[in-house]
């Protein structure tokens, strides 16, 4: 139980690790789907940061979504600068596992892209997603403008009221301004590319909002 209680607590800022002052991820790494630097983001790309669970799926859900010019992996929303995975897995960071997505707003809205974020794993289970516990695992958007902020925020309470109908609790998304992204390591990028069968469930929860 207090294993439990320490993994979905996040850590205060004084107690976290003290990390390293450079990227744990060898430059440059080349995305197995677009071919390009995970880093790079193509001209005329705009970015969004989510994270709901695994990173492993949700980078998959991204990749395979038109309009969007390219995803990595990595850590955000946390105090360890350039955590490691298991650093990040310790609870002693305060990251959370998230997905870079650069994305051509002439193809793709950031509203649309929103509502692929909330009907494809529940955002009101808090520090966990499934049978995935811990804070690494909590639901969070980044905002990298005003508008995103006001999107997003107006997007949650939209899906909120559809939530409640469903008979869900209170979404428990972080919503925030975009802090520094730290790269995972190289064997995250893409995992489910390298590794087509490995395990990583999208926890969808069947509710949607028009």
């Amino acid at each position: 139980m207090l294993f439990s209680r320490t993994k979905t607590t996040l850590v205060e800022p004084e107690k976290a690790l003290p990390g390293r002052s450079s990227s744990i991820l060898v430059n440059p790494t080349f995305h197995d789907i677009f071919g390009i630097p995970v880093q790079k983001v193509p001209e005329g790309s705009e970015v969004a940061y989510f994270a709901l669970g695994c990173f492993w799926g949700a980078e998959k859900l991204f990749w395979n979504t038109p309009g969007v010019t390219n995803t990595a992996v990595g850590y955000a929303g946390g105090f360890t600068p350039n955590p490691t995975y298991e650093e990040v897995c310790s609870a002693r960071t305060g990251h959370t596992e998230i997905v870079k997505v650069s994305y051509d707003p002439a193809k793709i809205s950031y509203e649309k892209l929103l509502k692929i974020f909330f009907e494809d794993h529940d955002p009101t289970q808090g520090m966990r997603q499934g049978n995935d516990v811990g804070t690494q695992y909590r639901s969070a958007i980044y905002t990298t403008s005003p508008e995103q902020q006001a999107t997003a925020e107006r997007l949650r309470d939209e899906f909120q009221t559809a939530f409640n109908r469903a008979g869900y609790g209170r979404i428990t998304t972080e919503i925030a301004p975009a802090g520094e992204f730290y790269y995972a390591e190289d064997y995250h990028q893409q995992y489910l590319d390298k590794n087509p069968f490995g395990y990583c469930p999208i926890h969808a929860t069947g509710v949607t909002c028009n």
